[in-house]
């Protein structure tokens, strides 16, 4: 599993690992049963602290992407469609809002905005 760290990002690691595997489980690139890496390997080959990956997969079995098995390491977790539904249209709420959050700094109009989705809609 690859987690990319930018240490220029004003998210905390632990966000950015978090926020990484729930894509990664909300695109199905890791489904129900996988492994993820231990908490101490994970730590080792981001060069990161063992406290920050333990914070990302205790946020994560909070939020019911993932659960652990004490001795045995931390696993996808059963997502139910509606619920994965639910969690792919908050992510988008959240992008458009930062979306708009931009545009509205640059001066950008909601026409503006439109266009462009509408371009970049059809493009896909």
């Amino acid at each position: 599993m690859q987690i990319l760290i930018s240490n220029s990002s004003k998210e905390p690691i632990y966000q950015q690992i978090k926020h990484q595997v729930k894509e990664k489980i909300l695109s199905s690139e890791l489904r129900e049963g996988d492994a993820l890496p231990s908490m101490r390997q994970l730590a080792k080959d981001l060069h990161i602290s063992v406290i920050t990956t333990k914070r990302a997969y205790e946020e994560l079995e909070k939020e019911g992407f993932i659960y652990s098995i004490t001795g045995k390491g931390s696993f996808i977790a059963e997502q139910n469609p509606d619920i994965i539904k639910e969690k792919k249209l908050a992510t988008i709420e959240d992008k458009l809002v930062e979306v708009i959050a931009n545009s509205k700094e640059l001066g950008l109009s909601l026409q503006d905005i439109k266009e462009w989705l509408t371009i970049l809609y059809e493009e896909r």
